[in-house]
């Protein structure tokens, strides 16, 4: 993972050769204040990386994902019974197309419907884009563009 003086990087360490992360974060050191840190407590998965920090002593969380093509940190997270109040972001590679987010796919997945219902129980929205454009380009010639990264406030 790329370094640089400017920002803090954030990795889960893994517990063997198996479990390595797929997912970190980049946090500018002008946000050291609010205290950062890795909440493996609750969420411990290696492809979602929850963190907190606090803010006038409120503490809030953030959570960035990678739910790769067999959609297993959603599944994660579906199974998984997490009470969780003042998540603020959640971010990811989501890898799934649908017209909900992206308007050059004409169809909706079932697997969407899960990820709204996780969102919904965390108190958070779809944020779209006002000019729509692709989020993965394709390195496949024929093969069209997505939206599949996502974020929710």
């Amino acid at each position: 993972m790329p370094h640089h003086p400017n920002w803090l990087s954030f990795a889960r360490i893994p517990s063997n050769q198996s479990d390595s992360p797929r997912v970190l974060a980049y946090i500018n050191i002008c946000l050291s204040s609010l205290c950062f840190s890795l909440q493996k407590d609750i969420i411990n998965y290696r492809d979602i990386f929850f963190t907190s920090f606090f803010n006038n002593n409120v503490c809030s969380f953030t959570m960035n994902v990678y739910s790769d093509s067999s959609h297993l940190a959603l599944k994660y997270l579906k199974n998984t019974e997490i009470n969780i109040h003042n998540l603020l972001i959640m971010t990811g590679d989501f890898n799934i197309r649908d017209s909900l987010w992206d308007p050059s796919f004409p169809h909706h997945s079932s697997i969407s419907d899960d990820l709204i219902i996780i969102v919904d129980s965390f108190n958070l929205k779809l944020s779209l884009l006002t000019n729509p454009i692709p989020t993965r380009y394709s390195d496949t010639k024929g093969k069209s563009n997505s939206v599949i990264d996502l974020m929710f406030l």
